[in-house]
């Protein structure tokens, strides 16, 4: 990524613009040296989420009479709230983490942006301020200001596979595990490239670690199919834009004995919510349409009812139903 100062992969000074590289702000986090303030955004959500995660974990190694941190929604608290926070001295400890999300939320008022960038340029002795602008099409322009106050800021591209590696390896270094050679490797390429797919086997890979070691077998049992468990991450493929993974995904439901007709009304319930009906994962449903123009998604609403319909009134194999709309649902724009 370009800079509009002196580019640095650790997060750029005053304003500039870091790329999805990310080690050398991490291990700055493990010597315990972190930013008075900084700012996050970027298209990806789940590596933000790892960075942040990762944040907390150094800073409660770092900080263990502050280890927890508060964490705000801008929408919720008050600049002056955010601002008390961070440079309000405390009797108990010498530094404190203040994490706002959704700062995006507070781009309507020029009078509260402008405060806040003002708060966060005095600066507050060794506290650390994050402020966490959620994914948009487009840059918001009147955040600018505060990218600028922040004394670094990070964003979180889509990662590379080699990316993904050092995150796993390193999710899985907090829970005092290694893995074996190769297995970060296949869990990646299982995952097709999809950062939130890959964080989630993860964590379940650091449930099956012994001995400080995570084997081969280890990955092979995470990724062994499960009743029902896995409808959730399909949703999720479908719900991205991920129709590779999507597909592989609907295989291994329909392998671990996921009733058919279960899959088709999570679909329709996914893509209703995202229309704006009621929805049982409503997040993905909140992704979906974040993702999807409104025609489109009245599109992929009319495809489900061909789908269900072909389906219902004999025309079409279910299974090859499920396939056709998971690849038009996922795959669109």
């Amino acid at each position: 990524m370009k800079s509009s100062r002196a580019p640095s992969k650790a997060g750029s000074p005053r304003g500039g613009r870091s790329g999805s590289g990310a080690a050398p702000l991490l291990d700055a986090f493990d010597r315990g040296a972190f930013p008075g303030s900084l700012y996050i955004d970027g298209p990806s959500e789940p590596v933000r989420a790892a960075m942040l995660a990762e944040l907390r974990a150094a800073w409660a190694r770092a900080v263990p009479d502050a280890p927890i941190g508060r964490v705000f929604l801008a929408s919720e608290a008050s600049v002056e709230e955010i601002l008390a926070a961070y440079q309000g001295a405390s009797l108990f400890a010498s530094r404190e983490l203040a994490i706002v999300l959704e700062i995006e939320d507070i781009a309507k008022s020029e009078k509260k942006v402008a405060a806040l960038a003002v708060g966060i340029a005095r600066g507050a002795a060794q506290s650390c301020l994050v402020l966490v602008e959620s994914s948009a099409d487009n840059p918001r322009k009147t955040l600018e200001p505060l990218r600028t106050a922040c004394a670094m800021r990070w964003v979180a591209e889509p990662p590379s596979r080699a990316d993904l590696m050092e995150w796993g390896t390193r999710r899985l270094r907090r829970h005092q595990l290694e893995a074996e050679a190769g297995v970060l490797e296949k869990v990646t390429d299982a995952c097709e490239g999809d950062p939130l797919a890959f964080f989630n086997e993860v964590d379940r890979l650091v449930a099956f670690g012994q001995d400080g070691r995570v084997t081969a077998a280890d990955a092979a049992r995470v990724m062994q199919p499960a009743v029902g468990a896995d409808l959730p991450d399909f949703l999720s493929a479908v719900a991205l834009g991920y129709p590779g993974l999507a597909t592989q995904r609907l295989g291994r439901l329909l392998a671990a004995g996921v009733n058919e007709g279960t899959v088709m009304f999570a679909l329709s319930n996914l893509v209703g919510g995202a229309l704006g009906g009621w929805a049982k994962e409503r997040e993905l449903s909140a992704r979906m349409r974040q993702r999807m123009e409104p025609g489109d998604l009245a599109r992929a609403m009319d495809a489900m009812y061909r789908a269900e319909a072909a389906w219902k009134g004999g025309r079409v194999d279910v299974v090859a139903a499920l396939e056709q709309v998971t690849r038009a649902l996922a795959g669109a724009h």
